[in-house]
C-alpha cells in the first residue's frame, strides 16, 4: 500500500479511503492514485450550480440523492476504480436499498457530471467517461466552461453537445429535470 509517497503496488478501494487528507484531489484508477491540482472558482461555481439545481429537483420531487465533488464511486474491484465526480445523481430505488455509507459509495452514480479544469486533458476526461460508462452510469454530462457548453454521453462513441441558450434535459435519468445552459454558467 502506498502513503502519500511514491506507490509501489495497486491499492483497494478501502486502502485508498485510509489514505490522510490532502490538498488535491484524488482518485484511484485500476488500483493506481491519480491526483490533480484543485480546479478552482469558476469551476466550484458551476458543480455548485449543479448541486443547487439539480439538488432540489430531486429534493421536490422524491427521485433519490445529489452528492458533491469527492463522493468516491467505487466503478471496478480487482483492480479497484473509485472516482469522485464533480456532481453525481443516484436514485431512489438504490438510496433506499443501500443506503447512504460514510465512505465510498458501491457502484456508479445514475448521473455523473464532471466539470472540466483548466488541467484536464482530452485523455482524462475520455477515461473518466469511458469508466463511468463501462461500470453502467447511464448518463455522463461533461460541463465545458470556457466554451459554455455540455456534452452529453449515452455511449462512449455518440455523444452530442448543448451549447448557447439550449436545454440539458435529465430525460430518463433524472425525469423532469430541465435547466437552460445560462442557468448553469451564471456566476
Amino acid at each position: 500500500m502506498a502513503t502519500r509517497g511514491i506507490q509501489t503496488v495497486p491499492m483497494t478501494a478501502e486502502e485508498f479511503y485510509a489514505l490522510p487528507d490532502g490538498e488535491e484531489h484524488l482518485e484511484l484508477v485500476a488500483g493506481w492514485v491519480v491526483s490533480e491540482p484543485l480546479p478552482g472558482g469558476r469551476h466550484g461555481s458551476i458543480a455548485a450550480n449543479f448541486v443547487r439545481l439539480l439538488g432540489n429537483h430531486v429534493q421536490e420531487n422524491e427521485l433519490g440523492a445529489v452528492f458533491a465533488n469527492d463522493t468516491g464511486f467505487v466503478l471496478a474491484r480487482g483492480p479497484d476504480t473509485v472516482r469522485g465526480p464533480d456532481v453525481a445523481f443516484v436514485r431512489r430505488e438504490r438510496i433506499q436499498r443501500t443506503g447512504i455509507p460514510e465512505g465510498s459509495i458501491e457502484g456508479p452514480p445514475d448521473l455523473a457530471i464532471e466539470v472540466l479544469s483548466p488541467s484536464n486533458t482530452r485523455a482524462d476526461i475520455h477515461a473518466k467517461v469511458a469508466d463511468y460508462l463501462a461500470a453502467g452510469t447511464p448518463m455522463v454530462w461533461i460541463v465545458d466552461p470556457r466554451r459554455k457548453t455540455v456534452t452529453v454521453h449515452r455511449e462512449l462513441l455518440s455523444p452530442r453537445e448543448v451549447a448557447g441558450e439550449g436545454r440539458l434535459e435529465g430525460e430518463d435519468v433524472v425525469p423532469g429535470f430541465s435547466v437552460s445552459l445560462p442557468d448553469i454558467f451564471e456566476s
